[in-house]
């Protein structure tokens, strides 16, 4: 069932809240058709060698994927060992994006929040690398590619519930919570790597930077069944490098981040409150001693540095929104905005979100009011 719940025709997105459920083979059965519903994609021929590797490793590893691709080959009657059944494109060059940890031992509340702005560029996707290609966007009567975001609730006869927000791609996403409080934020890895382009990589065996999040949600519980999940997974990258703030229910929480050579590295939260925006955390560990921001950087260092001054100590709900809202792309002239801002409750498996929806006649920023979630509900 689908249906809109945040802004519409006359506002810059239209959000659609989609339930599935029922088996995982249902469910990509579900999520096939509405992708053939709302665009013209179908799936494309694959290598049948690497394809049949790449199933086999889902088979594997993550077997709810699996299911929901055959699911998704059913509706499109083609044969998955073939044909590349999954709609993920990758993720284009360059955003900003700030996630904040506040843990319940540091909270006036005694409650662990985690609180994100999703930014992102307003045009559309031609726009989009002509801009990354270095040359000045041309008018385009293109949609703005993040104009049709998801929340798509995923509700299994078996495993884990989750609810989750993607931004265009129905099988991947950029953040979410699941039954189990386990929460995954996505972040661009690091904006002075990503200045140069996409890196826009094939398919291979294992996760995309956009699966990821949903391969976490789908099958880990907690923080510390995450990370060994992932320090075993197969990686690989379609469009840029990111990398994830993982938290838990219990107050865990780490960054998983993998270098140029492909290292993996996993950054503990420390007791205090922990904030993430564009830069890999292995390699600049101290905030101070961070650099200046260039052209390419989308304010990276000088969002990181203003945030650790807001969260020396834990955050109220309020107090998180507020810190969020002072990172937030807001001005006048520049081609991306913070598309939406979601608070997560852990304990309580809610993630509350509030969406963009253009500028005013004053040049004000127009958001949808809070809409509030439940994982897999």
């Amino acid at each position: 069932m689908t249906s809109i719940i945040a802004g519409g025709p006359d506002a810059f997105m239209t959000v659609r809240y989609l339930t599935v459920r029922g088996s995982q083979r249902e469910i990509g059965r579900a999520l096939a058709e509405e992708a053939r519903a709302v665009s013209r994609w179908v799936p494309q021929p694959a290598d049948p060698e690497v394809n049949a590797r790449r199933m086999a490793w889902f088979e594997r590893n993550w077997p709810q994927h699996h299911e929901r691709l055959l699911g998704v080959a059913e509706v499109f009657g083609v044969d998955p060992a073939t044909s590349r059944v999954e709609g993920l494109p990758g993720l284009p060059g360059g955003s900003g994006c700030s996630v904040v940890w506040s843990p319940a031992s540091a909270g006036p509340d005694g409650r662990t929040r985690i609180g994100r702005n999703y930014d992102f560029f307003t045009m559309g996707v031609t726009q989009l690398i002509q801009s990354i290609s270095g040359g000045s966007p041309e008018p385009s009567d293109e949609p703005p590619m993040a104009s049709q975001p998801y929340v798509i609730a995923t509700i299994p006869d078996g495993g884990l519930a989750s609810t989750v927000i993607t931004m265009n791609e129905l099988d991947g996403c950029m953040e979410g919570i699941n039954a189990a409080g386990l929460t995954v934020a996505l972040l661009i890895a690091d904006a002075e790597a990503t200045a140069a382009g996409p890196v826009m990589s094939g398919p291979q065996v294992g996760v995309n930077e956009v699966q990821l999040p949903r391969f976490v949600l789908d099958t880990c519980e907690d923080a510390e069944q995450a990370r060994k999940t992932l320090l075993d997974a197969e990686q690989y990258v379609t469009g840029v490098a990111c990398h994830y703030l993982i938290a838990d229910a219990s107050g865990r929480a780490f960054v998983w981040e993998r270098g140029d050579d492909g290292s993996r590295h996993v950054v503990e939260a420390g007791k205090g409150a922990m904030c993430v925006t564009n830069y890999l955390l292995h390699r600049h560990p101290d905030v101070s001693a961070l650099p200046e921001d260039n052209e390419h950087s989308f304010r990276t260092y000088q969002r990181s540095r203003t945030l650790a001054g807001l969260i020396r100590d834990g955050l109220s709900g309020t107090e998180l929104r507020d810190t969020l809202d002072t990172v937030a792309f807001t001005e006048e002239g520049e081609p991306w905005r913070t598309l939406w801002r979601s608070v997560f409750e852990p304990e309580e498996r809610t993630m509350t979100t509030r969406f963009y929806l253009g500028e005013d006649a004053q040049g004000g920023v127009r958001y949808s009011d809070e809409i509030v979630f439940a994982a897999g509900r």
